[in-house]
């Protein structure tokens, strides 16, 4: 007879055809970062969920423009005692109306459909291993809260304040982002540090003219603005790297343009390699005569670097995944995560503990469907030890 698990949370019954069923209606509200009203209709059915799993689920109104938050705490034997959060966001990068050209569809075990891999997936997993515990009788090592945000695809300019707050109340914070590939296993890795992100503003502004008549006389911020592109994007290096993801500028094809509008960002795994980006970054100037340049610093996410606490975490998850048959490595990963904040805060931070798949942000977003049960157990394991 096969020796059980030495945790019993291990050994409870998911099962991913339930899993996938339950994920389906999640997947299918699409819950662009930019329409409050669709990332709140997505809370809605996750603050359901939480609901009948037994929490007790708050709703704190969102601002600047965003969509709401839903903090949901699950009761315990140890009352408010110091417990572990679970950090995780409903927004995706999809628009409304992706599902037309990106449905959601099983195929050659993988499960597609927008926003499924970051990070509803990994959401709905963790809500799984709740539910699982609670259903079979076993405690969480300590109470649990779970704080779902509707911003975090564009750098959690509303709800870092409410992140940190919450964070800084728990003793342990768990984030299902994307598990990190390793090869074929089903298990894969988790993420124990992240990279340094900070984004930018820019705006050139011209002179305008008639593009037909007077030409010559016009000083395209257009032009000026590609040339910052370029300039911009040149300066990636080893310890830093630069790109610009939007553009807009000019009204009338007949028109000189006078202004043109970009969000830049940069990335380095170093606090002082980005500290050295944002100077850069700052010190440009307009390159073209009668042409200005203003460029503002947004939204930052800190470096997160896994101190001893961090790497205790990690040795236990990597003890329950060798409990269930699987090794499971780390590393500090580039793309930033609500846990930079968490774990620049010294608070011990375990990311990367959702779903595994790829394609995330495009088109082809998928999950593994293998990964589902092995990746519910570890998180239920966690959840009951840490």
């Amino acid at each position: 007879m096969d020796a059980l698990p030495a945790h019993p949370a291990l050994a409870l019954p998911f099962d991913a055809e339930a899993i996938l069923g339950r994920l389906r209606p999640w997947v299918e509200c699409e819950s662009p970062t930019f329409d409050a009203a669709a990332v709140n209709r997505m809370l809605d059915l996750a603050g359901r969920d939480l609901a009948m799993m037994g929490a007790r689920v708050e709703r704190i109104p969102g601002r600047m423009g965003f969509g709401d938050a839903v903090r949901a705490r699950f009761p315990h034997a140890a009352g408010d005692a110091p417990g572990i959060l679970v950090l995780a966001h409903l927004d995706t990068v999809h628009p409304v109306g992706t599902l037309s050209a990106l449905p959601f569809r099983r195929e050659g075990g993988r499960c597609y459909g927008p926003g499924i891999c970051d990070m509803k997936g990994g959401t709905l997993l963790a809500f799984e291993a709740l539910r699982e515990l609670a259903r079979a009788g076993i405690p969480t090592s300590r109470p649990v809260t779970v704080l779902l945000t509707p911003d975090e695809e564009v750098g959690t300019p509303s709800t870092r304040d409410l992140i940190e707050a919450e964070a800084a109340r728990h003793a342990v914070v768990l984030v299902p982002e994307p598990g990190r590939p390793e090869g074929d296993s089903p298990m894969g890795g988790v993420v124990t540090g992240r990279y340094a992100i900070a984004r930018f503003n820019l705006r050139t502004t011209g002179r305008p003219s008639h593009a037909g008549a007077k030409l010559s006389d016009g000083r395209s911020a257009i032009r000026e603005m590609c040339r910052q592109i370029l300039a911009i994007e040149a300066m990636t290096t080893e310890a830093a790297t630069y790109s610009v993801g939007v553009v807009h500028g000019g009204q009338w094809v007949n028109c000189v343009a006078t202004h043109c509008d970009a969000e830049a960002l940069t990335m380095a795994r170093r606090q002082s390699d980005l500290d050295g980006a944002v100077t850069r970054m700052l010190g440009l100037r307009a390159s073209a005569p009668d042409t200005v340049l203003e460029v503002r610093r947004g939204v930052t996410r800190p470096v997160w670097e896994p101190d001893a606490a961090v790497m205790d975490l990690y040795a236990r998850a990597r003890t329950l995944a060798a409990e269930l048959g699987h090794g499971m490595g780390h590393e500090s990963a580039g793309g930033g995560s609500d846990g930079n904040f968490t774990g620049a805060m010294g608070i011990p931070t375990l990311d990367g503990l959702g779903v595994l798949g790829a394609g995330y942000h495009t088109l082809g977003e998928y999950i593994r469907e293998d990964s589902l049960v092995p990746r519910a157990r570890l998180l239920a394991g966690l959840l009951a030890s840490v």
